[in-house]
């Protein structure tokens, strides 16, 4: 899952894409919302956790830009206030769901996976091919009742390939779904990590290789 956090406060957003990525999500920041639309514009995003009160171009006017915009992320929007009336506002405006500072951060993940879920087509809370069940919500994965140990992108890949419910993924597509912007697109990241993958799901094997394509499962 691939994330965009918005929120001006440094600190805070910081600490919440720390705190993604050990989720194996695949996370961007922007700290006002001028850069959010940049990176909205160039990059498609699962979810989109959208601090209301930001600098710039204000969040409500970001949520209005990606409605409009017809951006098939999913939209979960921060705020300092936990008035009713401030909730309804920012679903109105085009939020899928709301949180209120102070959050927890285990409500955040568990929302972040909520709304992720809600893809199209939607996908189910555990995805399960080729006696592979992966439970993205507790971050555990089995093999014909087998756990497996996975690192947080070997644990990205696979279910980035089983989203993709049998379908090609392209190195590419891998990239831009695990890794975040800053990783280097010439690298050889992604193989080294499907050829990992592979040996840790063990026989028979399931990731295939398809020749100038990409993976699948």
């Amino acid at each position: 899952m691939r994330v965009l956090v918005v929120e001006d406060e440094r600190v805070l957003a910081d600490t919440v894409a720390v705190g993604l990525r050990r989720e194996s999500m695949a996370v961007d920041v922007a700290y006002d919302g001028d850069t959010a639309l940049e990176q909205v514009s160039v990059n498609d995003y699962d979810v989109i956790i959208l601090d209301r009160d930001l600098p710039g171009v204000h969040g409500d006017t970001v949520a209005r830009t990606l409605v409009g915009d017809g951006h098939l992320g999913r939209i979960l929007m921060l705020t300092a206030s936990d008035a009713v009336e401030d909730k309804v506002e920012g679903l109105t405006l085009g939020a899928d769901d709301y949180l209120a500072k102070p959050f927890a951060f285990v409500e955040l993940v568990a929302r972040v996976h909520a709304l992720g879920r809600r893809a199209v087509p939607p996908l189910p809370p555990v995805l399960e091919r080729h006696g592979i069940t992966l439970d993205p919500a507790n971050h555990r994965v089995h093999r014909d009742g087998r756990e497996l140990s996975l690192t947080p992108k070997e644990f990205a890949v696979l279910q980035v390939l089983m989203r993709a419910q049998g379908t090609v993924v392209s190195a590419e597509g891998l990239l831009e779904k695990a890794w975040d912007e800053n990783a280097d697109p010439f690298t050889n990241v992604v193989r080294v990590t499907v050829m990992t993958l592979r040996k840790k799901l063990g026989e028979p094997p399931v990731v295939q290789t398809v020749p100038g394509a990409g993976y699948r499962l």
